[in-house]
């Protein structure tokens, strides 16, 4: 033979010859473990959107005489039933949720851009006692505040307002903690320092210097803020009386209640529901490029 003959590799040690290697059985089958655990989880929060998605195409005489999963032939109509029903005032319900999260959330922000920006860059005493109390708050259930919150309204004189529903919404300990949090891994020290010896005011280095560092943070509390208040239930319930203030929430339960004696309301609340869910899953998706752009950026900046 010719010694330019081709030889075989040797197999690697502990494998047999002309068998595939790979990961061991044992290994194999622990690898599977989360993934099957996400799917469960993602099956457990995607079915109940999926019946809602679908519900929403049936009538209601379909709604309860169809299979769960088939889709119906009578959106159309449940859209045009829920946008007469009492004149529309679905659409003020609506309104009145746009107004609530988009104004609370922005107020909440920039209260929360101003407190973790102090707690992070400045000393004083006392700041870990106030971070501390701050802590406490997020640790706080809602529900334990809201009638402390809706007494503080009444003797001002402001329940059954829009402001009873904005001023609580305010102050947000966990935004304050995000903002710290990300206002110390953003903000370095030397730079609020070089523009103090540059004579800058302190409003000044934060709006022009510091801000713009932490803007993907306050995005992030923006997006927080405005989904908790758009879903906000309790307060708006235990603050307002009068429909016309109602947010999207309070206004499809007193529709739900409603339906118990008329069940044709049903398919409007289904369809309210849904309607609903597309400004937060339209707000995400800004969101997300808006993200997506400020890493661009700040990569092309370094």
């Amino acid at each position: 033979m010719s010694s330019l003959a081709v030889r075989k590799a040797a197999p690697a040690a502990g494998t047999t010859p002309g068998t595939a290697q790979g990961p061991p059985p044992r290994r194999r089958r622990i690898a599977l473990v989360p993934t099957v655990t996400l799917l469960i989880g993602a099956l457990y929060c995607l079915l109940p959107v999926a019946w809602v998605v679908i519900a929403a195409t049936k009538s209601g005489s379909e709604l309860f005489s169809t299979f769960t999963f088939l889709p119906g032939t009578g959106f159309t109509q449940n859209v045009s039933d829920l946008n007469a029903y009492r004149d529309g005032v679905y659409w003020k319900w609506m309104a009145n949720s746009a107004l609530y999260a988009g104004l609370g959330a922005f107020l909440s922000t920039a209260v929360s851009a101003f407190s973790g920006y102090a707690l992070a860059i400045y000393r004083f005493r006392g700041r870990e006692t106030v971070f501390n109390i701050l802590l406490a708050g997020v640790l706080m259930p809602p529900v334990i505040l809201a009638i402390p919150q809706y007494l503080l309204m009444a003797e001002a004189d402001l329940t059954d307002s829009y402001a009873s529903v904005l001023l609580p919404l305010v102050l947000s300990p966990y935004g304050v903690y995000l903002a710290r949090i990300y206002s110390a891994a953003a903000v370095p020290a030397d730079i609020v320092e070089a523009g103090r010896m540059d004579g800058a005011s302190e409003l000044r280095i934060f709006t022009r210097i510091a801000l713009p560092m932490m803007v993907p943070g306050l995005v992030t509390v923006f997006l927080f803020q405005f989904v908790a208040v758009w879903n906000n239930f309790l307060l708006p319930y235990i603050m307002l009386s009068d429909d016309e203030k109602f947010p999207i929430t309070l206004g499809l339960f007193t529709l739900l209640e409603q339906g118990s004696n008329t069940p044709a309301l049903y398919t409007l609340v289904i369809t309210g529901a849904l309607l609903a869910v597309i400004p937060l899953v339209a707000l995400f998706l800004v969101v997300q490029r808006f993200w997506s752009l400020d890493l661009l950026s700040g990569a092309v900046k370094s």
